[in-house]
């Protein structure tokens, strides 16, 4: 009798890799550089410090979806939020603007930020459409890899975490 193996039982030597294992934080760290020049313009910076706590959040996310399945996940301040919106729009931002101005430009940053992510994982993924609201909630703290940042003096985190719960210890 032949058994076929459809991935329900996990076996004991089988592990579900992490995001430290598989991605760290210069390379995040270097895709939102990357991103910022592009999205937000060359004169526009992330600086590598933490920055005071985040009075009035706001994140912007998307799932990847593959061998590892988490979120990339953008958190600043509302108003830091409004001001990425601004530079976004350029010249083409309104005087007053909506919430919808908002969340379409913070989570196009999170999309592109989330999208260069996902390439640098291995394997084949998926990424879904971003997000804007409270943050998608830590699964399991040993499969994080968190930067925090300094944009325009503002702090921005951004967080690589994984979806899934930590796996019981095998005995």
């Amino acid at each position: 009798m032949t058994v076929i193996d459809n991935g329900e039982r996990r076996r004991g030597s089988d592990a579900r890799p992490v995001i430290s294992d598989l991605i760290d934080e210069a390379t995040v760290e270097s895709i939102a550089q990357e991103a910022w020049i592009s999205l937000v313009g060359e004169d526009e910076v992330l600086v590598p410090l933490p920055g005071e706590p985040v009075t009035d959040p706001v994140s912007s996310w998307v799932d990847v979806v593959g061998p590892w399945t988490g979120s990339v996940v953008l958190t600043t301040g509302r108003r830091t939020a409004e001001e990425l919106t601004r530079a976004l729009l350029r010249e083409h931002s309104p005087e007053v603007l909506e919430d919808e101005d908002v969340v379409d430009a913070f989570g196009e940053i999170a999309n592109v930020v989330g999208g260069n992510v996902k390439a640098a994982l291995p394997g084949s993924s998926g990424l879904s459409l971003p997000d804007v609201g409270e943050a998608p909630a830590l699964r399991n703290p040993a499969d994080l890899c968190r930067i925090e940042l300094q944009w325009r003096g503002e702090p921005l985190s951004i967080s690589v975490q994984g979806a899934l719960p930590a796996l019981p210890a095998v005995s």
